[in-house]
């Protein structure tokens, strides 16, 4: 397994969105496009992509939220590679990429009809919190974050 930093350009992150995206889109039903308006790809500077054998298997991003914060966007493992600790080793890189670019804490919203995300972000030591955002009424999301240790963060202060 091999995974590779990049940004949203990348083709294969760009599939996988898509993969992703279908998915979400017969969860959620009626309220998939509320939830798609902020989920656009375009500009993320840091992306993970998972490869097994040459194939993207798995991605995630994260994108600046405000001056300590670094927001989880687009988590996604291929149907038949799930639950292998794929989506565990993506969030642990990009909380370590979120750690190197001198941020201290991750946030992110997922759905109430999304249960092995909110398992997976749990099970890696994020905490329920209020919505936030645009999530602040919203009664399918979840929001949660992650305080990351980080010494870096103390010089951007």
């Amino acid at each position: 397994m091999k995974l590779i930093r990049t940004n949203s350009e990348n083709k294969d992150f760009i599939s996988l969105v898509k993969l992703l995206d279908f998915d979400l889109a017969e969860r959620d039903g009626n309220e998939h496009s509320f939830f798609a308006q902020y989920n656009k790809i375009d500009k993320i500077k840091y992306v993970v992509v998972v490869y097994e054998k040459g194939k993207a298997i798995g991605c995630g991003a994260i994108k600046q939220l405000d001056k300590r914060t670094m927001e989880i966007k687009r988590m996604y493992t291929s149907l038949n590679h799930r639950g292998k600790g794929i989506a565990s080793r993506i969030l642990s890189e990009l909380e370590k990429w979120t750690t190197e670019l001198a941020f201290d804490k991750c946030i992110l919203e997922t759905g109430i009809k999304q249960p092995e995300a909110i398992g997976l972000y749990l099970k890696n030591g994020y905490q329920l919190i209020p919505n936030y955002g645009q999530y602040i009424e919203i009664e399918n999301s979840k929001c949660f974050e992650k305080q990351l240790e980080n010494a870096n963060a103390q010089q951007k202060l």
